[in-house]
Order: C-alpha cells, then structure tokens, then sequence
C-alpha cells in the first residue's frame, strides 16, 4: 500500500525523486490531490524518463528546474476544462499523465537555466532542439517562449517529433522524417555546449 509520502521518496535515478514532479500549482490552489492512479506505472515510466533523459540533461548543462511533472487524469481533466493550459486527458499526445496502462508515456516541463540564459540574449532556441535530437532518445518536444522552456517526452518507441511556439513556429521535426539540417550543420550550431554528462560527480 503506497502512501503519498512512501511515493515521493522513491528514487527514480541519480537525480531524481518521485517529489520532484508531484508538485502542481493547479492542485494546491484548487485543492485536488496529484496522487496516482496507479503508482507502481506511473514509477515505472518515470523511471524511463529520468534515466534516459533527465539524468544526462543534468550531467551537461547543471540543474534542471521541473515546470510540470506528473498530473494525475483527475486534476489534469480539471486543468483542461477550466483552460489551465492543460491538453485533453485522452489526447494522445499528452505527456503529464504517466499511468494510463494503455498509453506508455511520461514527460515533464522542463527549463535549463543554462541555455535560458543566453535564450533571453537572442540564441535561437533550435540549438537546443537539435543538441537534444542528436544526443537523447527522447520522443517528443515542445517548445515555448517564457525561459525557452520545453515539453520533453519520453515513449518506450519514439516519434522524434519537435515543435514549438517560439519562431519559426510549428512543426520542425516531423516523426519519421530526416532533419532539414545536416548533422554537420546541427553540431555547428552547439558546438560551444558543454560535452555530453561533461560534469564530473564523485
């Protein structure tokens, strides 16, 4: 039998705790629990993305801070009724609800204050895009204007889609297709980040 506070505790990789994602402004402000349905899926997809995501992410560019983790359908079906800037909870595509057994998937809101920085002096937020793409096996991305913020998705088989709402907005990647830009262009355009999990940890 799980309790809220067991489930927060369990360590979901190097970096990364189950608590780290529970926290939702919608749920504290509208008083609706963000407890899963399902806690042993939810775990276990977010698991996935922490390892294969998250963790090497942190081991790059520094911190990381989480925008918006896991939503429970509940709180995320409220949000998306009240126009919380949350999607369906049956679209396909929504990435917060990590225990539907029939829809493998996990993914979280995400800002590198690394890149936010000098996002804000007029880098192009595609540098980011294309450093994800070609080092992460990510599913999908979704970018956004405040803090070049990003939606990053994790599936047990990725799409390898990217879009964003920053210009030139829309779809730049679409899923099966081949990037516009040769990888020899998009490792110019980050070729001053720090090398892949470049911290050193003890």
């Amino acid at each position: 039998m799980w309790s809220l506070e067991t489930l927060g505790r369990v360590r979901l990789s190097k970096h990364f705790y189950m608590r780290d994602f529970l926290m939702s402004e919608i749920s504290a402000f509208h008083a609706i629990p963000n407890i899963p349905d399902d806690p042993d899926l939810a775990v276990k997809h977010a698991e996935r993305l922490c390892q294969d995501l998250l963790d090497p992410l942190e081991e790059t560019f520094g911190r990381i801070a989480i925008r918006s983790g896991y939503r429970s359908a509940a709180l995320n079906t409220y949000g998306n009724e009240n126009k919380l800037n949350c999607a369906r909870s049956d679209n396909p595509t929504e990435c917060h609800i990590w225990d539907y057994p029939e829809r493998p998937i996990a993914g979280t809101s995400l800002v590198i204050p690394w890149f936010a920085d000098q996002y804000y002096q007029g880098r192009d937020w595609r540098d980011l895009a294309w450093w994800v793409h070609d080092h992460l096996p990510y599913s999908e991305m979704w970018f956004f204007p405040k803090l070049a913020a990003f939606n990053l998705v994790w599936r047990p088989v990725p799409q390898r889609t990217i879009s964003s709402y920053i210009a030139p907005r829309g779809l730049l990647l679409r899923a099966g297709d081949a990037p516009d830009e040769d990888q020899r262009t998009r490792a110019a355009r980050y070729a001053d980040f720090p090398p892949l999990r470049g911290i050193a940890y003890p």
